[in-house]
């Protein structure tokens, strides 16, 4: 009989989310070891991590502290999901939409700026209304729906003296007038493997601003944008944001890489933590110079040994 795989979760809190994966990994066999980001210790040099794993899954709340981890732990042979590469790609919207660009993915059109001048300057260039985002954020927070010049230049004097360098860059993105929902399509490895309806009265329709989930069917369409898009940002466990645009189609307005996923499992009928531990112990059990699973374009720069 073959060793369990070793597979480390770093969390910042245990969420229902984490209740799910961890009771899949222990039932998929798995040896567990939990750790808190608030414990972590992480040498860059001269040492190495304290622990042991075939592979370690990114859980934690706070995006920075996961993906330098990510980084630190590559670099120490660690295999991870997802990896650094994907995570850092993933964090930073501008990023996002640069490499979804590059690869052909339709989206909608984006600007950015760095000052307000200039920021005034792109918002008038796509016509009003645009959605003005932060570059790094979750939840639907920080969004602003700006109609008119008056509201463009309130909300860019607002953003100007807050002070915050990531409120000196202005990501500008045009403006879908979708059917009243959105589509959550979550890709594990190289399969979309469910998705779902975000309903909601309001323009912005995330689950934690209220929208309400429905099942969406996974077609031939929505399952190759998907799995491309997967791709283009570096592959492994994703929940991809598709708007429904009356006259371009699927448009793909963001993609995130520690994915929530409490309200889908019901509504799809799928066992999103179950597929995504199946994933991990895959990506654990490769070790060495091998390739992770299928939907990942490329290794890490620093490939981890065998453990």
């Amino acid at each position: 009989m073959s060793a369990p795989v070793r597979v480390a979760v770093l969390v910042s809190r245990i969420r229902v989310e984490e209740k799910l994966l961890l009771t899949a990994l222990e039932a998929g066999g798995a040896a567990v070891q939990v750790i808190n980001d608030d414990d972590l210790v992480l040498p860059i040099n001269g040492g190495r991590p304290s622990f042991e794993a075939d592979v370690v899954l990114e859980r934690s709340v706070s995006a920075a502290r996961g993906i330098y981890a990510l980084r630190v732990l590559e670099a120490h042979g660690y295999r991870t999901v997802n990896r650094y590469a994907t995570s850092a790609t993933c964090w930073d919207k501008l990023l996002t939409t640069a490499a979804l660009a590059e690869a052909g993915i339709p989206q909608p059109r984006v600007r950015v700026a760095f000052t307000p001048e200039s920021a005034l300057r792109a918002i008038e260039e796509l016509g009003y209304p645009v959605v003005l985002k932060p570059v790094v954020g979750s939840w639907g927070r920080l969004l602003s729906k700006i109609n008119d010049r008056d509201a463009a230049e309130a909300v860019l004097e607002h953003k100007d003296v807050l002070g915050s360098y990531q409120h000196s860059i202005y990501y500008i993105q045009e403006y879908i007038t979708k059917p009243g929902r959105d589509i959550r399509a979550f890709v594990v490895g190289d399969e979309t493997i469910c998705a779902i309806y975000r309903t909601s009265e309001h323009w912005i329709t995330n689950t934690a601003r209220g929208g309400q989930a429905s099942n969406c069917p996974v077609t031939p369409v929505l399952n190759d944008l998907c799995r491309r898009t997967a791709r283009a940002v570096g592959g492994g466990v994703l929940a991809i944001d598709v708007l429904e645009d009356p006259q371009h189609g699927f448009l793909v307005n963001e993609v995130n890489h520690t994915m929530e996923f409490r309200n889908s499992i019901h509504t799809t009928g799928v066992d999103i933590p179950g597929r995504v531990v199946a994933y991990v112990l895959e990506v654990g059990r490769s070790g060495g110079d091998a390739e992770y699973p299928a939907g990942v374009v490329h290794r890490s720069s620093t490939p981890g040994a065998s453990r």
